[in-house]
Formats: structure tokens, sequence, C-alpha cells
């Protein structure tokens, strides 16, 4: 089993904690869209981070691989049996995949990608006014995250998918406002206690570490 991407990307790490909450083995091959190769790109037609293979099957997008993983090893689910709990879970998934990703992509691109990978300076202002737009989703989050999971007592692809987006944050100097936000700071500390996240981050810190970043 391999998974092509760099784990800086919310999308690439919610299917590397996936793997490692299901406690399966896979190789997390560093693979960047802009220079992509060969089996990358076998795996990738369209060049998206992260892609999959699984034997002979290969897939990209978080959703369609988390998908997959969910049917084929199917514990510990990801994704809840009951209709409205799975809803719920596919619901935060795209909060953070559609809303809190793309608020936060300014913060990430001009005070870590544009400095320290790109060399080009940041834009400082548009990384001000996307902390700003934070506060809508991040506020909606705590009105929510008042037990242990997202989705009450099951620990589900939303909680991966949101707390990925948390962690890239964390890279640009962000930090979540633990006054302003103590449901979701809360919620955030529990996940970082889960062994499948912890293994996460030690393959995820080993990559980074090796780039030189």
């Amino acid at each position: 089993m391999k998974i092509y991407g760099f784990p800086l990307s919310p999308f690439v790490r919610k299917v590397v904690v996936a793997v490692k909450e299901k406690r399966l083995d896979a190789e997390v091959v560093p693979s960047n869209p802009s220079d992509p190769d060969a089996e990358f790109l076998a795996a990738s037609p369209f060049g998206k981070i992260p892609a999959f293979r699984d034997g002979d099957f290969a897939l990209a997008d978080s959703t369609a691989i988390i998908t997959y993983l969910d049917a084929k090893y199917p514990e510990p689910a990801l994704l809840p049996a009951a209709p409205e709990a799975r809803a719920r879970a596919v619901w935060f998934e795209e909060v953070a995949d559609t809303v809190l990703t793309p608020t936060g992509a300014p913060i990430v691109l001009n005070r870590f990608l544009r400095p320290r990978l790109f060399g080009t300076e940041g834009d400082e202002a548009a990384a001000q006014a996307a902390e700003e737009a934070l506060a809508k989703p991040l506020a909606y989050l705590e009105s929510v995250a008042t037990g242990e999971w997202l989705v009450g007592a099951e620990f589900t692809v939303g909680d991966i998918a949101v707390a990925s987006t948390v962690r890239t944050l964390g890279y640009t100097g962000w930090r979540l406002d633990d006054a302003a936000y103590p449901n979701v700071a809360a919620w955030f500390g529990r996940v970082q206690q889960r062994e499948g996240w912890k293994a996460a981050v030690a393959t995820e810190d080993r990559i980074i570490s090796a780039a030189g970043l």
C-alpha cells in the first residue's frame, strides 16, 4: 500500500491518519504535483494529491480513498453505520475540505510556502485577512464540539479532516486560541492523543525533516 503526496497537505495527512487508525501498513511516497513522475501519474492522472495504491487498485482524492479504505478495511469504522451519524461525519469532512482549508490557505501560502519553499515574499495582508475569516468556521466548530468527538462518541473521518487542517495551519505559526475556542481546543487535544494520529505525525515529521523544512 502506498500514499503519494506531501504530508504538509491536510488532504494527504487525512489519508495517512486513516491508514494508521486502521493499523494498516502504507509507505508514504513524497510526490510533487508540479514535477510528477510516471508512478505518481499512474495513480493520479490529473496530478492531484493524495494518490493511493493498494495492490493493483489505484485512486486519487482523499475522500474517495477513505471511502475505499472504510469499505475494504472496515475496522475501526471511520464512516459510521447509522445514516445520521454517517451524514454528519461526511459533513464535517466537507467543512474541513471546502470551508476551513480554503479559508486558511492564504495563511499557509504567505507565511510558509512562499518564504520557506518558494523563496519569495508573502503577502501578510492576505494572511491577516484569512486569519480573520477563520473566525466564522471556528465559531461554528466551537458551537458543535461539545462531545468527545464531532459526531458524538464516534471518532470519524470528520475529526480527521478538521484536525488535519488545524495541524497544517500550525506550520505557519498560527495557533488555535484556547480562550476563544475552548471546545475546539479540548477536542483537538484529544485527537492529538490518539495512537493513529501520533503515528501519522511521526511519519510526517520524518519526511519533513528529510526535506529540510
